[in-house]
């Protein structure tokens, strides 16, 4: 596994690869763009919570970048414009006031922030109803597919991955290489 980020974090990227026994993860200390990967890095590509921060141009340009390159791409979001997950989102300023104590690091400015000026907590819970109603649907996703040149060239499959008995899930698009190319009528 490789790690990578626009704006990467060093230190946690060292903090992971270290905990990783078997030393299979690595980390990547430059900035990369999901818009215009490096054919160095190769392999199946994620994007983990994060795809619903790109504007539809933007994230078709992901997908694209992918398939150009024929490297597999896995879109997973947690987040969904689902009513249970924006009922969710009313209730992170209670969880934030609850939790913050004993994140760490322990910062005394977090408390001021959490407590004292309740910023934190409404901006959690801003930021989670904002993400949930920018998650794009499996439908979207695959329209974004659609309308990229070649995508015949992969197999794509979105949907949503149901999470037990909840009306609510992952949602996901996953694009891999086809082995054959398809023929011209």
């Amino acid at each position: 596994m490789t790690l990578t980020d626009y704006y990467p974090n060093i230190a946690a990227f060292k903090r992971v690869a270290d905990a990783d026994s078997s030393g299979r993860t690595r980390f990547v200390e430059a900035s990369v763009s999901a818009l215009n990967v490096s054919q160095d890095l190769q392999g199946l590509r994620t994007v983990f919570s994060a795809f619903h921060h790109f504007a539809p141009t933007k994230a078709q340009a992901i997908l694209a970048d992918a398939l150009q390159q024929r490297q597999g791409i896995v879109i997973a979001e947690s987040t969904q414009r689902h009513p249970l997950l924006l009922a969710y989102m009313l209730l992170t300023p209670a969880l934030v006031l609850l939790t913050s104590p004993f994140q760490k690091p322990f910062r005394w400015s977090r408390l001021f922030w959490t407590y004292v000026v309740p910023v934190v907590p409404l901006a959690v819970m801003f930021d989670g109803i904002v993400s949930c109603l920018r998650t794009y649907t499996p439908d979207e996703m695959m329209a974004l597919v659609r309308g990229i040149p070649g995508h015949e060239t992969f197999d794509w499959e979105a949907g949503i991955e149901r999470i037990g008995r909840l009306p609510v899930g992952v949602t996901y698009l996953i694009g891999t290489p086809r082995l054959s190319m398809p023929t011209a009528a």
